[in-house]
């Protein structure tokens, strides 16, 4: 077991940083902590992603959002399924990017008038959010592998597969009309 009130550097002058006592020490422990983390990012967006929905001009991204929200609750759902295949309480830990991410997103809708350019925004700070969840649950079907949880890793790579999916809906409508009526208002 790593000596977790180490102090000094690595040898290039980094410092090490000592781990809380609460810091997770095996890979099982990491796992579970990255599940309350991203239980609780999809949660925050179950609550978040109407709003965007409502500030959305395009028909076709404000019915994807809305969709979204859906999709996002069976994610939880599923979430929960793992927690309970786990043994485990389902309850979320702050998720510190997703809250970022959220107010980013929030900050878009503020700094942007209602129309094209602010639909832009959506899909810009939309597909951020898509990439952290990407990014999350490809780790966590990685970790459920190596620890021999192949239920698990199958129900993360249904969510994974629609965060994708998600992601190529948010492209498609940015490229296939959104930004080119964004851009066509610069021309006004």
């Amino acid at each position: 077991m790593p000596n977790s009130s180490k102090q000094g550097s690595d040898g290039r002058g980094q410092r090490i940083v000592p781990a809380k006592s609460s810091a997770a020490e095996g890979l099982k422990e990491l796992f579970i902590d990255e599940l309350k983390d991203i239980i609780y990012a999809e949660r925050a967006l179950v609550k978040a992603l109407p709003k965007m929905a409502n500030n959305a001009f395009d028909a076709k991204l404000k019915s994807a959002i809305e969709e979204h929200v859906a999709v996002t609750e069976r994610q939880v759902e599923r979430l929960t399924q793992v927690f309970e295949i786990l043994g485990e309480s389902n309850r979320g830990k702050k998720c510190d990017a997703m809250e970022g991410l959220i107010k980013e997103g929030e900050s878009i809708l503020e700094d942007t008038e209602p129309g094209p350019v602010r639909d832009a925004g959506i899909i810009s700070a939309s597909q951020k959010i898509e990439h952290y969840e990407i990014a999350s649950y490809g780790t966590l079907i990685a970790f459920a592998k190596i620890l021999g949880e192949e239920e698990i890793a199958a129900l993360l790579l249904e969510t994974l597969e629609e965060e994708k999916d998600a992601d190529n809906i948010l492209t498609d409508a940015a490229y296939n009309s959104i930004n080119l009526e964004a851009a066509e208002e610069d021309q006004a």
